[in-house]
């Protein structure tokens, strides 16, 4: 049990009745070391977690943190198992202590969760860890739990299906789930610098009379070479670059990006509208839909009540790792609206931690400090 959960009986009683809760429904219960390599988590973890870590060093010089969360320590910890060719458990549990710099808070707080590992049924495994998740936090006295779903597969199905290049691509889907107005990952704003006028005003030109133009504007300002690169060098750069914004996500390309983006509501509303802009914009997403609804079915059958979830195309959790379906659950009365509860997809996460194929991966996380219901020190 974690040091931060007090010895009163009815937080006793509560961790376990959810440790109990996960252990009928198959999981068992794991703990992963504390101590974690931190090159990990600098690489694969979302810039939130990345500035908040505990970092210290082995004897020997490696750079170590305090594990942040326990997603990647016991994804870590169970390829360990199958490289030494033992037989790790594929459904996991865990109640502990996590660290993370917080202002105003502890830095040491209990967290407990559930992991799935190569599960091929992927919609009802997504279906059985929202299940998971919302009969926690009813466990720890949450009532009226307001569920937001969101969905990185459907995002990475449309980007693929408006053929943007590689750079762009990975350019869109790490700043949506940074929360980054699309303005800023489009070649508005300030995307590409103190030149993203002049780029735009590039677009479309004739390529002769853009470079001629590019030119003349670097000789008006007197500037003849800049690193060793002549005028006409850094005409041919800018045009380059010019063409690659233009073709990465033109006008037609962001707008049915931004109608995406903008698709939000009742789940089940969601599917007309995804049916809706995929036939008006000619996407080949039909996969990615069918697999959106699969889910919601298998929701229903875990008697998770779809008219109580809210889905928002825009939604991401800022996590580096999440490939398909996310959800975060929060108790609406609460002022501060901080998710008690949270998880989804990640199976890529494995073959970025050395694995030699992709893992079908899904799990969630529950933040105990945060119930009310509970008894956490300080």
């Amino acid at each position: 049990m974690s040091p931060l959960l007090t010895d009163e009986p009815a937080t006793q009683q509560a961790c376990a009745d959810l440790l109990a809760l996960f252990g009928r429904e198959g999981y068992h219960r794991v703990e992963p070391p504390v101590l974690q390599p931190a090159s990990v988590f600098l690489d694969l973890s979302g810039e939130d977690i990345r500035r908040r870590l505990f970092i210290t060093a082995s004897g020997d010089g490696a750079e170590l943190c305090l594990r942040p969360e326990y997603t990647i320590p016991v994804t870590r910890q169970f390829l360990e198992a199958r490289a030494r060719g033992a037989q790790p458990q594929t459904a996991v549990s865990y109640l502990g202590p996590v660290f993370r710099l917080r202002a105003g808070e502890t830095g040491e707080f209990p967290q407990a969760g559930v992991e799935s590992f190569g599960r091929d049924d992927r919609s009802a495994a997504d279906a059985e860890i929202l299940g998971l998740a919302v009969e926690a936090t009813t466990t720890l006295g949450l009532r009226n739990a307001a569920v937001r779903l969101g969905d990185m597969g459907l995002l990475t199905a449309v980007v693929d299906a408006l053929g943007v290049d590689a750079p762009t691509r990975r350019r869109l889907l790490r700043g949506v789930a940074a929360g980054q107005p699309l303005a800023a990952l489009t070649g508005e704003g300030n995307a590409d610098g103190d030149y993203a006028g002049l780029l735009g005003a590039l677009e479309g030109q004739d390529p002769r009379a853009a470079r001629a133009f590019v030119e003349d504007v670097l000789t008006i300002a007197g500037i003849t070479t800049v690193g060793g690169r002549s005028a006409s060098d850094i005409a041919r750069r800018f045009l380059a670059r010019a063409e690659r914004r233009a073709a990465a996500l033109g006008g037609e390309k962001r707008e049915v990006l931004e109608s995406y983006l903008a698709i939000a509501g009742n789940p089940d509303d969601a599917v007309v509208a995804l049916r809706k802009l995929a036939g008006d914009a000619s996407l080949d997403i039909g996969a990615a839909i069918d697999q959106f609804e699969e889910r919601l079915g298998f929701f229903a059958a875990r008697d998770v009540d779809v008219e109580h979830i809210s889905f928002s195309a825009r939604f991401a959790r800022n996590l580096d790792y999440y490939s398909g379906f996310i959800f975060e659950i929060d108790d609406p009365v609460r002022a501060d609206r901080r998710p008690v509860a949270a998880g989804g997809r990640y199976d890529g996460l494995a073959e970025r931690l050395g694995a030699s194929a992709p893992l079908p991966a899904v799990g969630c996380a529950v933040w105990l400090d945060r119930f009310d219901s509970l008894a956490v020190t300080a």
